[in-house]
């Protein structure tokens, strides 16, 4: 089975959703020249995002970052219980069946992101992180994490310079400083997660990317 889950995670800026669709592209190019994917038939590359990437997702998505909650704040527990019932709608749904069907799954942001922003960031506590985690997903890993790391000032100017702001854009600096802590803690501990610098240019960053790729899931 071709299927792969390949996921992308990052601090804010780091130009996930853009690296996403180029190596979308890539991946299709790759099959349709015979390059990479020579003896299947056909291949679906889907693209996904946490939270969000369902209808109910949509709905929680809206409630965590970009609803007007002036007179009533999302309280840490309950946030954390909102990224969890949106990943478990989203493993059911859309990740699993498409896997299942053979497809490469793109997703901008999984279980990574929730003990980096909820645990470090917050300070929630991880044992309990893990835990739901575990819960939504059912134990499924992704083939692949690719962290695309970046100075958090720099990611955070990139943030702003596109407009508008989310919930998690507007937290201040020392909880992206923290939340970046969070990601090198997972990287030193975990081989599935390949760090990408995301300083560089975007064709660079696409460069990284395509290699570890080829290098990590298409080289046998």
């Amino acid at each position: 089975m071709i299927g792969k889950f390949i996921v992308f995670e990052g601090v804010e800026g780091g130009g996930k959703t853009t690296q996403i669709k180029l190596l979308r592209n890539w991946l299709l190019e790759q099959w349709e020249s015979d390059k990479l994917f020579s003896k299947y038939k056909d291949l679906e590359v889907i693209i996904t995002r946490e939270p969000g990437g369902t209808k109910v997702g949509k709905a929680l998505r809206e409630l965590l970052l970009n609803a007007d909650l002036s007179e009533e704040q999302i309280q840490e527990k309950t946030e954390l219980l909102l990224y969890a019932a949106d990943r478990a709608q989203h493993i059911e749904t859309l990740i699993k069946p498409s896997l299942e069907r053979g497809a490469i799954v793109l997703c901008d942001r999984f279980i990574d992101s929730t003990i980096a922003y909820q645990g470090y960031g917050r300070g929630l506590d991880l044992a309990l992180i893990k835990q739901l985690n575990h819960i939504a997903t059912g134990g499924l890993k992704s083939d692949l994490t690719l962290w695309l790391d970046i100075d958090v000032e720099i990611g955070l100017t990139r943030a702003k310079n596109r407009g508008k702001i989310d919930r998690m854009e507007q937290a201040d600096i020392q909880f992206h400083q923290r939340v970046k802590k969070g990601y090198e803690e997972l990287a030193e501990n975990n081989p599935l997660i390949v760090r990408i610098d995301a300083d560089l240019t975007i064709k660079k960053v696409q460069q990284q990317i395509q290699e570890i790729i080829v290098q990590k899931l298409y080289s046998k």
